[in-house]
């Protein structure tokens, strides 16, 4: 497996639309094996294909403690969402050291594919039904910024720019 690049805010990648996958064969297994590793060496419990530039509908996330939960996801849609939501604090890999308070369904039902092709659907509520929702929103070209004001999302934009910049303006270290 092969720990692959993640981009960071604003690659253009990260805004595309994901295609749909269709057929699950190696390559996309391969992919999805990548995506796993990558997402536990970064680390996160998320991880979708436009954020190491595939714009493919695929998601892999494991929120276990032990990391050895790992979900495949292909061509993933949510086909149910309770009324009931709540709020917390989500960052985004691709937007490291950046937090927010954003509001989403606390239970939903997703309808997927699995690495072997075979239609799934799985119930979450919770962590994991964040998680899902989160990842399931960069396949739409949406970042979690884009749930919150514009107020905030414009101070946190600031500071992670600024953020950005100190770390290209440190010296390199051997």
């Amino acid at each position: 497996m092969t720990v692959l690049r993640i981009r960071r805010y604003p690659d253009p990648v990260l805004r595309a639309r994901c295609a749909p996958v269709g057929t699950v064969d190696e390559e996309v297994r391969r992919l999805l094996d990548d995506m796993l590793e990558t997402m536990y060496a970064a680390p996160g419990i998320g991880l979708a294909a436009p954020q190491v530039g595939v714009t493919r509908r695929l998601v892999v996330v494991d929120v276990s403690e032990e990391k050895n939960a790992p979900l495949r996801l292909v061509d993933p849609e949510i086909v149910w969402r309770s009324e009931e939501t709540e709020v917390a604090e989500e960052g985004c890999l691709s937007l490291p050291d950046i937090y927010g308070e954003v509001r989403r369904a606390r239970a939903i039902r997703l309808r997927y594919r699995d690495e072997t092709g075979a239609l799934r659907e799985l119930a979450a509520e919770g962590l994991l039904a964040r998680c899902l929702q989160h990842e399931l929103d960069h396949l739409d070209g949406v970042l979690f910024i884009d749930h919150l004001s514009s107020v905030r999302r414009n101070l946190l934009l600031r500071r992670y720019r600024k953020g950005q910049r100190a770390k290209k303006a440190e010296p390199a270290r051997a």
